[in-house]
């Protein structure tokens, strides 16, 4: 399986900083809220791919990031994984926004 990252948030949000604050539930709550924006956006993955949080060890702490990870062999989970990633979006819609409280 092979494996893009996307980030924490859409490109234009600012997203909850390493070393924060209850960094962790915010953080993995704007990832869940992220997933389900992309999930609205691009339809559910196909078989072969999926998106996960994925924890990274910094030197300030671990923080995390949504990947979507997908089966390189399937054409299908491939093609949907690479759109997915050039065509993110730049902010919250309406429903991630009531997700997060915003």
């Amino acid at each position: 399986m092979d494996e893009l990252y996307l980030g924490a948030t859409p490109f234009g949000e600012d997203c909850a900083q390493v070393g924060s604050d209850d960094y962790a539930n915010r953080a993995r709550k704007e990832c869940r809220a992220f997933i389900n924006q992309m999930k609205r956006l691009f339809g559910e993955p196909p078989p072969g791919a999926e998106f996960r949080i994925k924890s990274n060890p910094h030197d300030f702490g671990t923080y995390y990031e949504v990947i979507i990870k997908f089966d390189e062999k399937d054409t299908k989970a491939t093609d949907y994984a690479y759109h997915v990633e050039s065509h993110q979006p730049e902010e919250w819609d309406a429903e991630a926004k009531l997700e997060l409280g915003i």
